[in-house]
């Protein structure tokens, strides 16, 4: 008896190839990834792939969402019933836990190195102009405050990405302090 196939849902086929693409695009970037390598892994065909999200742009900056949600409801769960010094520390340790997803830091990455594109630069904008509001508003933290927190944030990027916390060198060790704590 030949099994029966059931239609994948729109919105979990979708889910699908997002999550395919944050794998494929967070190794090559937007310009080194191929749709094809994104369809294989996704188990589509490449045509179905550009109907379901029209260009390779639009389905990198679908991936990048993920990311930014990802950072986003981290931080509100993080921050919730919190405030003040409270609210920033929170987020900021619960950031280990995203970073610490290879594929989540790459795709964030990837996402601003893509930024010489128009459309990327200003999706890019926006989700950090909303992550950067969440921030403000569950801390109710300055601007210096916050500057120094995404300050901090971007370096945990740069030493998660390097792998910092492996390096045996004065360099390293300055940059990352003691490798069992975060950096936030």
């Amino acid at each position: 008896m030949t099994p029966i196939q059931t239609r994948m849902d729109p919105d979990e086929r979708r889910d699908q190839v997002i999550a395919a693409a944050l794998i494929e695009f967070a190794e090559g970037g937007l310009a080194g990834t191929s749709t094809e390598a994104i369809a294989v892994r996704a188990g589509i065909s490449q045509p179905y792939l550009f109907k379901m999200f029209g260009t390779k742009r639009d389905l990198f900056i679908a991936a990048s969402k993920r990311c930014f949600d990802n950072v986003l409801q981290t931080f509100t769960n993080a921050a919730e019933g919190l405030a003040g010094e409270a609210a920033l520390e929170a987020m900021g340790a619960s950031y280990r836990g995203l970073i610490a997803d290879r594929e989540n830091l790459m795709g964030q990455l990837q996402m601003y190195a893509a930024c010489n594109d128009p459309g990327v630069r200003e999706f890019a904008r926006d989700g950090f102009r909303k992550l950067y509001q969440l921030v403000e508003q569950a801390s109710g933290a300055p601007a210096e405050a916050l500057a120094t927190f995404f300050a901090m944030g971007m370096l945990c990027n740069l030493s998660a990405a390097l792998s910092l916390s492996e390096v045996d060198e004065p360099w390293a060790q300055a940059l990352t302090g003691d490798p069992k704590q975060a950096l936030l």
